[in-house]
């Protein structure tokens, strides 16, 4: 190998990838980065659409704070002061609406039991019971060490009895354990689109990572996503890193049993192969490759039992996409501000995501609604006097994918019927005659996702999120392959927050350098 290779070669360029990239950069370790789009950042890039910017997947954060992870990572690079974040309205960062309530989500948690009560009154004890043990439980996961091995967790077992109690459990389970009734379930769930699963199907602990998460914080980067996505990456070059863009990793390189490198091929302006291929070596190559995907290409051969089985995950559902700017009105006449809004009109969300999900029905859809020109007084992202506008619910890829290839007329034609559906709504609900406003949308879809992120299936957060795939028997970083590791959504966590905390926890681990806790 080459003294001209850098000691990582990172392939890819999502959240995780950068954020070990810039990490090691700033140790003075040589890295260099392979992406296949013409973007860096996998779902936190931004795009250009005419006069408009949109991300192409995050819309909010969450552990941000001081002392919080985010703030950590970002102290450690010495950005906390360059990369800040706007916090969401503390009275209700997340508000809730289905047919006959509405509830707005509260950073103080005796707030939110306030409130709900109110609404429920005659269930205030199994809603005052569920909060306290969603509270409870977010203590213990704290204090989880990084590393969840059963050596590591016997000690700690009689601290840890909700860790243990749960650790199977879906939010219907506890729902149920608490004879939670339905309005409040709803109510509590509908930040669904944040894992897009069901409570039937989520992980107890991904959701309460998440619900009290962002009630500690909800927060929007203060310059925008692309910003953050630009930060890194100058971190990274400004390091003696290497960024390569356009290149589409076709063949990973192996000598005597172990990964070298890679081999990549140019791509032309529409993500076209051009036949131009590039030779990359490293000392240690990091995987931001969806992990099964790379471990297919090398060989599942190759890799161990152990591996191979925590291998066999699932990929969670994939989304539907509404990028709009609206002009004429100011959305903050209409109830949308610095928060965002769930809405559903089937108060059961079990029976609203199997219908969009599997049947493809949205006649009563259930989906998020974000504002992110009003989360920021940083302009940027569209021009004076518009406002953007973004819609996301759940879409099944193989419907899609049936749709594009099939009948390119009819795959359009769904796109609409869906976006039509949340417009209904919207006008019936919020913003009278909405659609007189609206000066620019662009749909996306899961094939679209796969496209353009080159996420398997269109998956919007790699590995699902239920009960068997959070946890102790997860994938990590170790890929058992020699010169391979992981740092990818699938091999830590999904989202913002957790992909920082992956490719943080892989440089901990390869650096010795510990920050993190």
């Amino acid at each position: 190998m080459s003294t001209g290779d850098p000691e990582y070669l990172i392939v890819g360029s999502g959240l995780a990838a950068l954020s070990f990239g810039a990490l090691m950069a700033r140790a003075g370790r040589r890295v260099r980065v392979i992406e296949a789009h013409e973007h860096l950042g996998g779902y936190g890039h931004t795009f250009s659409a005419g006069d408009y910017k949109f991300n192409a997947q995050f819309h909010y954060v969450w552990n941000c704070g001081e002392g919080r992870m985010v703030n950590r990572f970002l102290r450690k690079l010495g950005l906390e002061r360059e990369v800040t974040f706007e916090r969401y309205d503390p009275d209700g960062f997340d508000r809730m609406r289905m047919p006959g309530y509405a509830l707005d989500i509260p950073s103080d948690p005796g707030l939110l039991r306030e409130r709900l009560v109110a609404l429920l009154p005659a269930h205030r004890r199994p809603i005052e019971g569920f909060l306290r043990e969603v509270w409870a439980t977010a203590e213990e996961l704290d204090a989880l060490p990084a590393e969840m091995t059963l050596r590591g967790l016997l000690p700690r077992a009689h601290r840890l009895t909700r860790v243990i109690r749960y650790r199977d459990a879906t939010l219907q389970d506890v729902f149920d354990r608490y004879a939670l009734p339905l309005p409040a379930q709803t109510l509590l769930a509908l930040q669904w689109p944040d894992f897009l699963l069901p409570p039937a199907r989520l992980s107890f602990f991904a959701w309460v990572m998440l619900f009290v998460g962002y009630c500690r914080g909800a927060y929007y980067p203060t310059r925008h996503f692309e910003h953050v996505i630009d930060t890194l990456a100058r971190t990274i070059e400004e390091g003696g890193g290497e960024l390569a863009l356009e290149q589409r990793v076709i063949e990973f390189v192996l000598e005597r049993g172990r990964v070298i490198g890679v081999r990549a091929e140019e791509q032309g302006p529409r993500g076209e192969g051009t036949g131009v291929l590039h030779t990359h070596r490293g000392q240690t190559v990091i995987c931001n490759m969806d992990p099964k995907q790379a471990a297919a290409m090398i060989g599942l051969e190759r890799f161990s039992r152990a591996t191979r089985r925590k291998l066999d995950y699932e990929y969670s559902h994939s989304n539907f996409m509404a990028y709009c700017a609206v002009e004429g009105i100011d959305l903050r006449d209409y109830g949308f501000g610095r928060w965002n809004v769930f809405h559903t009109d089937e108060p059961d969300l079990n029976k609203a995501f199997r219908a969009m999900d599997r049947d493809g029905d949205y006649a009563r859809p259930s989906f998020a609604i974000t504002t992110p020109s009003l989360l920021t007084e940083t302009r940027g992202d569209c021009p004076e006097g518009t406002q953007l506008l973004e819609l996301l619910t759940v879409a099944d890829f193989a419907r899609f994918r049936h749709l594009k290839f099939a009948h390119n007329r009819a795959y359009g034609e769904k796109k609409r019927e869906i976006f039509d559906a949340m417009l209904d709504v919207l006008e019936r609900d919020y913003v009278p005659n909405l659609r007189e406003h609206i000066c620019f949308k662009m749909l996306g879809s899961p094939t679209t996702n796969q496209r353009y992120c080159h996420s398997p299936q269109g998956n919007s957060y790699g590995s699902i999120m239920t009960p068997a795939n959070i946890g102790a028997g997860r994938l990590d970083y170790n890929s058992s392959v020699p010169g391979l590791y992981f740092c990818n959504a699938s091999s830590g966590f999904a989202g913002f927050t957790g992909t920082i905390w992956t490719g943080s926890r892989l440089y901990e681990a390869l650096s010795g350098d510990r920050f993190i806790d």
